[in-house]
């Protein structure tokens, strides 16, 4: 069987080789966090991730916790190249992409996040086309980002499309949702936030979760909210972790794996979603590196 990495990497030689398309807005930028760690923010994006592809989308997940990433452990997948190796130009776009289960694309993350702000503009430039390849072929690129609001998050969050917070219903992790979204939208109102309620017992505790902060938001915010949905608590979630297999794979017939399926379906049923024109990751990369080009 041929290997799909090489697949990969002859599509994005096929790109290259392709007249450039000067904008790269064919991809919708989602940035999924949360206001604290220990909500399952990088199992949701991953299953999430998983459940796009499925109805037919192309999705590319990227890594970018700094300090935690885990989005390859939770795939059972060794990774041999991750961004640091594209800084450092000791990869291309194509070696870096892994393919993890159900052949989703995936950057690992860990080293190399935080030498992305001290590039030269040559450099920029370099990792800006690189980047640009893949995404020109994608519909979704999902940024599964750090726990809280770092300096790092901020930037992730604000130059995305859309902000996807992940809450649950513990009074620690909704005051924290509510936190990290108020401290964003005090300085960028224009960004678009959706809520996801993780490890719900029922409908009506994340029904109950998610009209808390979405009260708060509009009485001191002024902020709407939307409430896309929520996943329900089930104890095969634990079990794919301790597998290394994503739960929508391992268990597809569980309550979660149907949930997160349903949560897709409803995040590609907003009006906003798939005919609102996209800025494409050339304008993301220019907004979250704060360079103009």
């Amino acid at each position: 069987m041929m290997d799909q990495a090489q697949s990969l990497r002859r599509l994005v030689s096929s790109q290259d080789s392709r007249q450039p398309s000067g904008s790269g807005a064919s991809a919708r930028i989602i940035t999924v966090c949360s206001g604290k760690g220990g909500v399952g923010k990088s199992n949701f994006t991953l299953n999430f991730a998983l459940a796009l592809k499925a109805m037919g989308r192309k999705v590319l997940l990227f890594d970018a916790d700094i300090g935690m990433a885990n989005i390859d452990v939770l795939m059972g997948v060794s990774t041999k190249f991750n961004l640091y190796h594209l800084l450092k130009r000791e990869a291309d776009i194509g070696q870096i992409i892994q393919l993890g289960p159900q052949s989703l694309p995936f950057i690992a993350g860990g080293s190399g996040m935080d030498e992305l702000f001290a590039l030269s503009e040559a450099d920029l430039n370099y990792f800006t086309t690189q980047i640009a390849l893949i995404a020109d072929t994608m519909d979704f690129i999902l940024f599964d980002t750090g726990a809280g609001l770092s300096k790092e998050t901020m930037k992730f969050i604000t130059s995305a499309d859309d902000c996807l917070v992940v809450t649950t219903p513990e009074p620690t992790a909704i005051t924290d949702a509510y936190a990290l979204m108020k401290v964003v939208h005090n300085s960028h109102p224009e960004v678009s936030f959706r809520l996801i309620v993780n490890q719900a017992g029922d409908e009506r505790e994340a029904r109950v979760t998610s009209d808390k902060i979405r009260m708060a938001a509009s009485r001191f915010l002024q902020l709407e909210l939307p409430y896309l949905g929520y996943i329900s608590s089930d104890p095969h979630v634990v079990q794919a972790v301790k597998k290394q297999i994503p739960f929508s794979v391992a268990f597809p017939n569980s309550i979660a794996a149907k949930d997160v399926h349903r949560l897709a379906l409803s995040y590609l049923a907003a009006d906003s979603v798939e005919t609102a024109k996209v800025q494409g990751i050339k304008g993301f990369i220019s907004k979250w590196l704060k360079r103009n080009k």
